[in-house]
């Protein structure tokens, strides 16, 4: 079995209401994304940490029905969803 995962990247302008809507919609189909955080983004791991929890709180809200579990390898977040 393979995965695939979906990649996405954050630069300079953080995280933007057009990210979150992209990965909502990518979500639907996939199971799980990459997120790369560019070094203009955030430099440290636990503004990327903050970065990762605010973005599946959004994720989440758009989408009642799953959660979303994040994983912060050094300037890469993993997000994964599951039911609820």
């Amino acid at each position: 079995m393979t995965f695939s995962f979906v990649k996405f990247q954050i630069g300079k302008n953080g995280l933007t209401e057009g990210t979150v809507d992209a990965l909502s919609l990518t979500f639907k189909n996939h199971k799980s994304a990459r997120v790369s955080v560019l070094k203009s983004a955030g430099r440290d791991r636990n503004s990327i940490q903050a970065m990762a929890e605010d973005l599946s709180k959004r994720l989440h809200e758009k989408d009642k029905k799953y959660k979303f579990n994040i994983r912060v390898i050094g300037f890469t977040i993993v997000l994964s969803k599951q039911s609820s």
